[in-house]
């Protein structure tokens, strides 16, 4: 085996033990077992855990920004840009089901801080231009529109989560519900909301 086929098996490994077990889980000696080689292997490909696990991670940081800001960058329709999205999302789950396992185990999506979370809330940020924007030309306060693209995001982010373990229904159809929310509830906006209770009994 080459050096770079080395490399690759210690990833692919440690990809699979950090999906199963999370990064404190897992160990340098786990990994080496797995692979069947000796610790030093990994620590001269690696440097240790720690640098096999931001490899692991930036791959798939990489991989989900590319496929979800390749769907935004589409243009087209906003309800086809939610569509999209949406599907980049539950494609990369499929298709790629330890990474994303990687990313949501260490880095939930409910925290401000981390892989994950930074990965959503960069998304957000260019949803936030693109709503911005459909705001202006249907009367509405642009001025709203960050909040928005967080709901929005994070609406998206936490099926995603849910789907990961559920995988039911199929993933057209949770795209299909997702739209279904998101769009026909952002079609129906009003100018200035306000909470049912904040209105008196009629």
């Amino acid at each position: 085996m080459t050096g770079t086929q080395r490399r690759e098996q210690l990833l692919d490994v440690s990809r699979q033990l950090f999906a199963e077990k999370g990064f404190e889980g897992t160990s340098v000696e786990e990994i080496a077992a797995r692979a069947q080689v000796s610790k030093p292997v990994v620590y001269e490909h690696f440097g240790g855990k720690e640098g096999v696990y931001a490899v692991v991670v930036d791959r798939e940081i990489q991989a989900l920004t590319g496929a979800l800001t390749g769907a935004l960058e589409a243009g087209g329709h906003p309800q086809v840009l939610v569509e999209r999205t949406a599907l980049a999302l539950l494609d990369y789950i499929e298709s790629s089901t330890d990474g994303f396992r990687i990313l949501v185990r260490d880095s939930p999506v409910a925290q401000t801080t981390g892989t994950f979370s930074s990965l959503i809330g960069d998304v957000a940020m260019q949803v936030e231009h693109l709503l911005a924007d459909q705001f202006t030309r249907r009367g509405l306060d642009p001025r709203t529109a960050p909040i928005y693209a967080q709901m929005l995001v994070g609406m998206v982010a936490l099926t995603g989560q849910y789907w990961l373990d559920a995988r039911n229904p199929d993933k057209s159809e949770v795209a299909a519900h997702l739209v279904n929310l998101a769009w026909f509830g952002l079609s129906g906006l009003q100018r200035r909301p306000t909470l049912r209770g904040d209105q008196d009994d009629a």
